[in-house]
């Protein structure tokens, strides 16, 4: 019935079916492939890899890093163009970002980030720290729950050179109140960093509006890039001639086919880019990014929201005895929600090998990723519904 009433429903069909699928509810791991996709990369190994060769730099593709992070950026991030580009791992971007924070903040000597934040953020924080001889400052947040502004405002002070945060909490999914946080940060005098891998494409995110200064994402969760597909990185405008990024390669400099000795960064957000981005890598983000523009961000939310709250409502009624580990509001709540069970580990690969297909986060925890355009009700039930058979 829900599915029937879904307005949304009509684009699960452009999405690449998979044989002997049950339900997959891991699509803020790695977005399902769109059936136009697979067609972009084949017309493309085949008329512009193949049948321009190396004109197709002078074509398009020295660009497409920047016009399809403009792209981006006006569908999921309400941001004005010259702030977004594509380019490099998210843990790559990410580290040219801190680094280039830290260092226009000279004196100061803190970062301050979550200890629940995703590993690559505080492993690249803790190297960062021992790099520029910096202190962490760390935020404990509740195991259901993420950072708040009072959380915040007691981690930041007149020693704090940047903050890293999560828009959406990658276990728990709490949904950080950016405006609020950005505000207690820029009170303190220093730059925030948001990590938007689990939000970009399914939450709303206006970054002009909310006034952030930097942020990070990866392409392959809600953006359905593939496995390995490059990250985006965000420099609001006033911020791009203050910051100097680290790494320093010949796609960022103001003259790469000049080949002359000595670095001069390019200006704008071109600045921060490094090496060759892979051009075949950006053909599926493409297709995503047109699709949400086509269905628009605030629907993809309400999707979102309703396949959430379907999720919490039938995993009360079948798995009693499982723990919810994501907020119930449905305003600080992201794409996904993970529930706790001291037996998930045991049942993971009878699931999987059964077709259903969630993710697993340690200690105890299964997560139940929903994609509003991929996901249909009938999967999330399904899916449930395997989880509380497997347990008996």
């Amino acid at each position: 019935m829900l599915d029937a009433a879904d307005p949304l429903a009509e684009y699960r069909e452009r999405f690449v079916e998979s044989d002997g699928l049950v339900a997959y509810l891991d699509g803020n791991s790695l977005g399902r492939p769109l059936v136009a996709s697979v067609e972009r990369l084949g017309t493309f190994a085949r008329e512009e890899w193949g049948g321009r060769l190396i004109r197709g730099w002078d074509e398009g593709w020295m660009h497409l890093p920047t016009t399809l992070g403009d792209e981006l950026g006006r569908v999921a991030l309400a941001a004005a163009p010259g702030q977004t580009a594509i380019a490099d791992s998210t843990t790559v971007v990410l580290y040219k970002l801190l680094r280039a924070a830290t260092d226009a903040r000279p004196g100061r000597t803190e970062i301050v980030i979550d200890r629940d934040n995703f590993p690559t953020d505080r492993y690249l924080v803790e190297g960062v720290a021992r790099e520029r001889g910096l202190t962490v400052r760390w935020v404990d947040t509740p195991h259901d729950g993420g950072v708040t502004p009072d959380l915040v405002a007691e981690a930041v002070g007149p020693d704090t050179a940047v903050a890293l945060f999560s828009s959406v909490a990658y276990r728990s999914a709490w949904l950080a109140d950016i405006p609020a946080i950005t505000e207690v940060i820029h009170d303190a005098g220093a730059l925030v960093i948001w990590d938007l891998c689990h939000s970009a494409g399914v939450v709303p995110t206006p970054l002009d509006e909310w006034g952030v200064d930097l942020a990070v994402g990866c392409g392959y969760k809600y953006l359905n890039g593939g496995p390995g597909a490059p990250a985006f990185l965000y420099v609001r405008s006033e911020l791009q001639s203050e910051l100097t990024q680290p790494i320093q390669g010949w796609m960022g400099s103001s003259a790469p086919f000049e080949m002359g000795q000595g670095y001069e960064a390019a200006a704008g957000i071109r600045g921060f880019l490094s090496g060759t981005p892979s051009i075949v890598a950006m053909q599926p983000m493409r297709d995503m990014i047109a699709l949400i523009d086509e269905v628009g961000i605030e629907a993809v939310r309400a999707k979102s929201v309703a396949l959430t709250e379907f999720a919490i409502e039938l995993v009360d009624e079948v798995i009693p005895d499982a723990t919810l580990a994501s907020p119930r509001e449905a305003t600080r709540r992201g794409g996904h929600i993970t529930i706790d069970h001291p037996r998930f580990a045991q049942i993971m690969p009878h699931l999987w090998g059964s077709g259903v297909i969630p993710d697993f986060r340690r200690p105890d925890g299964i997560r139940l990723g929903l994609s509003p355009l991929s996901t249909s009700f009938a999967e999330i039930e399904a899916g449930v519904r395997a989880i509380a058979a497997e347990l008996g």
